[in-house]
């Protein structure tokens, strides 16, 4: 597609999970905020800044349409990452509220060393929990009393859902429990799965959805009357005494600054909303092109005897091994004929690493930006690589 026209002839992005490529509409909008608005939002009277205002705000009412969720009930607050955005929670999150922490063994490191560093911050025990083949979870065989929870609803590495996520909220919060979800691999082409669900957060990194470098929470309004405000700093607060602040989010029209200290990244929150903008305009067919590209990819690799797929079902990401080769030589071999692939376990050490004991991996993960041509040239490069 032309969205994409700066991609060099024969160059095959296959690493789209871990940051997409970014379309002209987006790459014009940040262009567009840099030569003509650039300024600080929320601290300025001018014209440019009124306009990155009204930008930003839009765009946080956009991250709550493309979800299906009530401004109402949730709050959007733009952070660093993925990462950024679960440690921020964890850190604040009051001990004497919770009994437990729980995670699956299919997390990215993001949740995993998150809730490790948060059960040794307060003493309180954490537990893995297994994950089915599937991605769902057997809730019946857990204990969600007063537990904090940190899972994905998509992982980086087969691209599995967390197919019953609906059953695992309601039955979260029926124990008492609060649930974060991790859907960072989720928001670009596995968005169903969220829309209209209501955790108590969701976090995601924007340079996986074909906008710039930037985290976003989505948080229930709840949440703050769990937390202690423990991160703070400029453009979070109305007034400051010699010891004392007072705080700007009393109400919900400032609620938001309450995870985010500091100057935020106006042109990439702009950006965010202009590739939401072009995301929800996308025409069918760019949609069956990227089915069409990644099921043809796992049927190829499928086909092999010698490529052993972590994945059960084809999806945007998949990820494998080769009997006899050496998975980070494979991928500097596939580097040079232009084809961008990851390697090793993708912050996913203790599963792919101590449960399952594989090798390390390559990774193929597709995006919008793929054309059928690149999946010919990978398919030709794999099969005089591997025979």
């Amino acid at each position: 597609m032309n969205d994409f026209d700066y991609l060099g002839e024969g160059e095959v992005y296959l690493d789209a999970a871990c940051q997409s490529l970014r379309p002209r509409h987006v790459i014009d909008a940040i262009n567009k905020y840099y030569t003509d608005h650039n300024s600080c939002g929320e601290r300025v009277k001018y014209k440019w800044g009124i306009e990155t205002d009204e930008k930003v705000e839009d765009t946080r009412a956009k991250v709550l349409k493309f979800l299906k969720l009530s401004p109402r009930k949730y709050t959007v607050s733009f952070t660093l990452n993925t990462t950024y955005g679960i440690n921020l929670i964890l850190s604040q999150l009051k001990a004497d509220k919770f009994k437990k922490v729980i995670t699956t063994e299919i997390e990215h490191n993001s949740p995993f060393l998150a809730t490790i560093a948060f059960s040794e911050r307060t003493g309180l025990p954490r537990e893995v929990v297994k994950r089915n083949e599937d991605g769902s979870i057997s809730i019946d065989s857990c204990n969600f009393a007063d537990a904090v929870v940190a899972m994905n609803c998509a992982s980086n590495f087969d691209g599995r859902k967390l197919l019953n996520i609906k059953d695992v909220i309601k039955a979260v919060h029926k124990a008492g429990g609060i649930i974060i979800i991790d859907a960072a691999q989720a928001m670009a082409h596995s968005v169903d799965i969220l829309r209209g669900m209501e955790p108590d957060a969701i976090c995601f990194s924007a340079h996986k959805l074909y906008a710039p470098s930037l985290g976003v929470i989505v948080w229930r309004d709840e949440l703050m009357d769990d937390m202690v405000q423990g991160f703070v700093g400029g453009g979070m607060v109305d007034d400051v005494e010699e010891s004392a602040y007072v705080l700007s989010a009393t109400g919900k029209e400032h609620r938001y600054t309450r995870f985010e200290s500091g100057l935020q990244a106006w042109g990439e929150i702009v950006g965010l909303g202009a590739a939401l903008d072009w995301l929800n305009e996308l025409p069918k067919k760019d949609w069956q092109n990227l089915k069409n590209n990644y099921t043809e990819l796992f049927d190829f690799l499928s086909s092999s005897d010698k490529v052993h797929l972590v994945n059960h079902e084809a999806n945007p990401t998949i990820s494998f091994y080769v009997d006899g080769l050496d998975s980070h030589l494979l991928g500097t071999a596939l580097s040079r004929e232009n084809i961008m692939a990851r390697t090793g376990y993708f912050c996913v050490h203790y599963y792919l690493d101590h449960v399952l004991g594989m090798p390390p991996l390559v990774r193929f993960s597709l995006g919008l930006h793929n054309r059928p041509e690149d999946v010919d040239k990978v398919k030709k490069v794999m099969e005089k690589i591997i025979y």
